[in-house]
């Protein structure tokens, strides 16, 4: 068996693991749920792929679970929708005090 003739040094050795470090992975987050996703994959917290519906989430889950999920869903697209559920309110108000 074959013996090395002379100790690798400590640079020499840094310099071969230096490719060993990890790297981040790049997440970007889901258009319809905000939730991080890895490209080029499905969103497992609502089933999409490039805007649209690849799989049924809900139908995978627990009758408790999805109740759970379809409110957490729900108020995640209240929250999406242009200016949220409190400038609705403020422009009623606006509206009837118009009326008046």
């Amino acid at each position: 068996m074959p013996v090395p003739k002379q100790r690798h040094t400590k640079s020499r050795r840094n310099k071969r693991r230096s490719h060993h470090a990890l790297k981040k992975k790049a997440l970007f987050t889901c258009p319809k749920c905000k939730e991080l996703v890895l490209p080029h994959c499905l969103c497992e917290s609502c089933g999409t792929y490039k805007g649209k519906e690849m799989i049924d989430v809900l139908s995978k889950l627990d009758k408790k679970e999805r109740k759970k999920k379809e409110k957490e869903m729900a108020a995640q697209e209240k929250l999406a929708s242009p200016g949220g559920e409190q400038s609705k309110e403020k422009e009623l108000s606006m509206q009837d005090l118009s009326k008046k």
